[in-house]
């Protein structure tokens, strides 16, 4: 007996949803997730823009914020390539293996929600809290004397 033929798009996910065939219909069906991401995106430009919180250092303070000045841990080319380019390298060497597009879809937009709200809760934060880096005291005064 042979299996019935697919009529109906959405519930026949694999194999025959690429992106050719569904790429279009999948984004306009998640037409809503991506006007979010545009807008965390434009809350992210915002909070990068405006003037953060200034906290008054006081000498009691200092104490606190003699750490020694040290490189950077992780440069900061690396993060965007570790946070985003790799995971969406993994995506569609699975793409390519599965021919899924509702599953690149949905992993692409489920790795730009994640480092979106990271990045605006991370900045709304640090802008609200404003407390210098451990490492102000150095930054300041490289001679070590205050």
């Amino acid at each position: 007996m042979q299996a019935p033929a697919c009529t109906n798009a959405p519930a026949c996910t694999f194999p025959f949803a690429t992106m050719q065939s569904h790429g279009v219909r999948i984004a306009r069906s998640h037409a809503y997730d991506w006007v979010a991401l545009l807008l965390l995106i434009a809350m992210e430009c915002v909070l990068n823009a405006i003037e953060p919180f200034h906290r008054f250092v006081g000498e009691g303070m200092i104490a606190d914020l003699r750490y020694p000045m040290k490189s950077n841990t992780v440069p900061v080319w690396a993060v965007p390539i570790v946070a985003v380019i790799a995971p969406m390298l993994i995506f569609m060497a699975i793409y390519i293996w599965r021919r899924n597009a509702y599953d690149l879809h949905h992993a692409t937009i489920g790795i730009l929600f994640s480092v979106l709200i990271t990045g605006v809760l991370t900045d709304a934060i640090k802008n609200a809290v404003g407390r210098p880096r451990p490492n102000f005291f150095w930054r300041c005064f490289p001679d070590g004397i205050a």
